[in-house]
């Protein structure tokens, strides 16, 4: 990745996915980074770590855009983009915050990465989608359902083998 590249961890769909390789775009509104506020709010955390977190709440928002497309397979997907930084807007001050907002659609050649729930995980994304907004609405035992997601890495997948993935 370049200097001048940020790297941006865009939640999405199976079938969002698929748009983006049919179509060599995606319009996407939020995606999350490393952000000022996160450093801020992460000061012991290294840039590994605070990409984990970038990534992991990209993850959490994935479960969001399945619960509002119901046809969609349930398996979380984090599209990993290295984009300049004037292709983004900060969009939540917010101490801790890894939210940005995007200035326009995502090229597919600015795709580094697809990081997708395997088979197995489908079951408790399923009913995380379906807790997703009790849990960020406070219900603890929504947010354990929720959890129960978040235990599934999400799987690595180069962008050369997007067209078995799919």
């Amino acid at each position: 990745m370049s200097d001048n590249l940020l790297r941006v961890y865009v939640p999405a769909t199976l079938p969002a996915l698929a748009g983006l390789r049919d179509t060599g775009q995606l319009a996407a509104d939020v995606a999350h980074t490393v952000t000022p506020a996160l450093r801020e709010w992460y000061v012991e955390g290294d840039e590994e770590e605070l990409e984990y977190v970038a990534f992991t709440r990209a993850a959490q928002e994935s479960l969001r855009h399945l619960r509002d497309d119901p046809a969609a397979p349930r398996r979380r997907v984090v599209i990993a983009v290295d984009l300049p930084a004037d292709a983004l807007k900060r969009s939540v001050a917010e101490l801790g915050s890894s939210t940005v907002t995007l200035a326009g659609p995502i090229a597919f050649a600015s795709v580094a990465a697809v990081h997708v729930d395997g088979d197995e995980a489908a079951d408790d994304v399923s009913a995380a989608v379906a807790a997703v907004s009790q849990a960020a609405a406070g219900d603890p035992d929504a947010q354990f359902v929720v959890d129960g997601a978040e235990d599934h890495e999400l799987e690595w997948y180069d962008v050369s083998e997007l067209e078995t993935l799919l």
